[in-house]
């Protein structure tokens, strides 16, 4: 439990009540499966990030930090003590070794990030902090520190800089349609590294209301009197399984672009992942520890994330998925329920205006939809 006891561990001050600690915990045990599967690939490339850690000065890392000492506030046992309390706990709860450096920055814009290559750095903006109470911030500052042990500051900087590396080949035939889709994978990651560090808040807060109600606050404001969290999960209820076809199609233009799974979808994903066996077994002790990370097999966890992907499809009430999933175990008349998905929107008026052949003796006429 999290107690008076680790004061000889450099973390002094004590939580405002206990916490259960996960001594020695890897980030696997939190991790999305599509998110994990990716890190144990990239982790098992030995000396990758090493080199793109000698690389640093190249990137515009040590530009950020400067600015950020000269520009923010840096929270201390003299500055924003509330939140470095929180801080130095959440890295306790993890087992962080080293407690990241964390800045507030002024910006009326509720947002957080963890970057850097070399060490990663915690920021946060004035407008969350004055958003949130203290245990929302608290679930905020533990997904900021679940990025630091996962190492995401350090590959997705990689990634980055691999994307931008293809922006200066564009000029190659089919350039930008590589970078495209380069662009596309790293975005998914991003989502995905988000739902892992929403489930780090949740294991560092132990509060799962006030990550909710964090990420409420984060989509309608400081206006909590009038919103329910119960309400705000029934909408991300009702986004996956409203519509038809063409509502599929468009949350999936509308999501392309974002670096960030929508609210409510992150809120029902922590929900349902806190309501999970895993989550239960990890609570009471039972984890992968960091030790063990250097002996993970890279086939099984894209195994597990392929596993991960054909169950959302299977479960999904969502109108693409229902379809894939009805294809994929074998249904018949695609055109029929592709007509039916979209309410009969394509081909109806041509397929009106064409001729049509008699209908032969052998086979009966078929009505139209």
């Amino acid at each position: 439990m999290s107690d008076d006891g680790h004061e000889q561990d450099g973390h002094e001050h004590v939580p405002s009540r206990q916490r259960t600690r996960f001594p020695g915990i890897s980030s696997r045990a939190y991790e999305h499966p599509a998110d994990r599967s990716a890190l144990v690939a990239l982790r098992k490339l030995s000396g990758f990030d090493t080199v793109f850690k000698a690389l640093s000065g190249l990137l515009p890392e040590r530009s950020l930090r400067l600015l950020f000492l000269s520009d923010s506030v840096r929270v201390s046992d003299q500055q924003f003590t509330h939140l470095n309390d929180m801080l130095r706990d959440a890295c306790y709860i993890l087992d962080l070794e080293k407690v990241p450096p964390m800045y507030v920055t002024q910006d009326p814009q509720p947002n957080a990030m963890c970057i850097g290559l070399d060490e990663p750095i915690i920021v946060v903006t004035t407008g969350l902090v004055e958003l949130l109470d203290e245990e929302e911030m608290r679930a905020v500052v533990g997904h900021e520190v679940g990025h630091a042990l996962s190492g995401h500051a350090v590959y997705r900087t990689i990634l980055l800089f691999l994307t931008s590396l293809a922006v200066r080949v564009a000029w190659i035939p089919l350039g930008n349609l590589a970078i495209m889709a380069i662009v596309t994978a790293l975005r998914e990651w991003f989502r995905k590294s988000e739902l892992s560090a929403d489930r780090a808040g949740l294991l560092v807060g132990q509060d799962l209301r006030a990550s909710m109600r964090g990420l409420m606050k984060i989509a309608g404001g400081n206006h909590l009197h009038q919103m329910n969290v119960d309400a705000f999960l029934a909408q991300a209820e009702e986004y996956e399984a409203g519509g038809d076809l063409r509502d599929s199609v468009l949350k999936i233009l509308n999501v392309l672009p974002r670096t960030h799974p929508f609210t409510t979808v992150r809120a029902a994903e922590l929900k349902k992942w806190a309501e999970s066996r895993d989550y239960q077994r990890l609570m009471d002790g039972h984890y992968p520890r960091r030790t063990e990370d250097k002996d993970t097999s890279v086939s099984d966890s894209f195994r597990e994330s392929a596993a991960h992907y054909a169950n959302h499809v299977k479960s999904s009430k969502d109108p693409l998925m229902k379809l894939v999933s009805d294809l994929a175990g074998g249904a018949g008349d695609l055109g029929d329920r592709v007509r039916r998905g979209f309410g009969g929107f394509t081909g109806s008026a041509s397929s009106d205006n064409r001729p049509k052949d008699p209908p032969s003796s052998s086979t009966p006429p078929r009505d139209e939809e």
